[in-house]
Parts: structure tokens; sequence; C-alpha cells
């Protein structure tokens, strides 16, 4: 059976303004959600989809240039930037690796939802929609970064999911629940102090 001319035209315009909608979002999201936090569950696949590797943990953000990602399965992990420098801790190894923000962040996963620049580092456009979730992809003007492709997921205006294509080809999806947008947090959640005894690496 064929749709009448009138009413395909309309299911089209829908569905395009319903892509360009996806970047809008983001781009709102960019510019007028200044913090936020949530629960996650990340799920990396190997580049040939066989080998998965599932994490958990929480996350929160504070324009500009400050969030925290503290992974608490299946090992205890903890980045933490501040305004100045991007703090991983890692606690098995009791290890500190510490960058200035400028080298860390950049054109990075992490610039999207912490940073400001997005026009300026990516190049934005829509992706269908797919279980409730509109999707922006946003690919890096730079060629020599460690990501080719990221898709920022959407339930309305609500973050609800972050989808990174690695260089190699490896695949992470993250998905965000009990998202809280536009809260007030305190200060000390984007201050990171090295532990005693921790060994600490400058890149």
């Amino acid at each position: 059976m064929k749709f009448p001319l009138l009413i395909g035209v309309a299911l089209i315009a829908a569905c395009g303004s319903a892509l360009a909608d996806s970047v809008d979002t983001l781009r709102e999201f960019v510019r007028d959600v200044k913090t936020g936090k949530a629960s996650f569950t990340q799920v990396v696949t190997s580049p040939d989809g066989a080998k998965k590797k599932a994490s958990s943990g929480t996350f929160s953000f504070s324009r500009p240039n400050r969030f925290r990602f503290a992974y608490s399965k299946p090992f205890e992990q903890l980045i933490v930037a501040d305004g100045e420098k991007v703090w991983i801790y890692d606690t098995d190894l009791n290890q500190v690796t510490s960058r200035t923000i400028d080298n860390a962040l950049g054109a990075t996963p992490a610039a999207v939802l912490a940073g400001g620049s997005l026009d300026q580092d990516f190049t934005l456009s829509a992706a269908p929609s797919k279980d409730g979730i509109d999707w922006a992809e946003a690919k890096p003007k730079a060629k020599d970064g460690s990501f080719q492709l990221l898709r920022v997921g959407f339930r309305g205006k609500e973050l609800a999911a972050l989808e990174i294509v690695d260089s190699f080809g490896q695949r992470s999806l993250m998905q965000f629940n009990g998202v809280t947008q536009s809260v007030i947090l305190p200060p000390e959640e984007f201050v990171f102090k090295p532990p005693a005894g921790a060994d600490v690496l400058k890149q």
C-alpha cells in the first residue's frame, strides 16, 4: 500500500526534523547544562565484536573542564578533572597519573560532556533514533586523535548514553541512569589529592 503523497512528504519532513533536533539538543546541552551527575554502566567491545568488558560507577561534571568518573566495578579507578589538570588514580596499583587539562581534554569525549568548544573541535551530524534515544554524532576535526567517532544519546533533553569508537575500532557504550542536570555540586567533588605513598606520574 502506498501512502498518499502529502502524508509521505509529512513523514519525511518529520524524520528530518527529528534528526536535526538531536544535534540541536547536543548543542543546547553543552551550552545550557552547566552541571550534572548520574550513575553509569559501560560495556567495551573489541573491534571484532567478540570480547566484551563491563564496568560501572558514578559520573559528575561542572563546566568548564571539571568532571569526575568514579569506577567501582569490576575494580576501582578514579578520574578527576579539576579545571587545570586531569588526575587518574588506579587504586590497585596505588598509582596516580596527571596531565594538564589542555593536553588531556582537547577533542575528546570528556570535552563534549564537560567542555565548551563543541563546534570548534567536532563536526556534528544526526544519527537515527533507536530504542527511544535520539543520537547525535560528533567526529573530531583533528585527524590524529584517540577516537574516530562519538555518539551522544538523549531521551528528550536528558543525557542518556555515550558511545565511542576509538582509533583501533574498539567500541565503548556508556549508559546513564538517575541523571540529574543543573544540580548544585560541592567544589570538593572536583578536587583530587594523591594518597600518601602513591606513585605520581606526570605527562
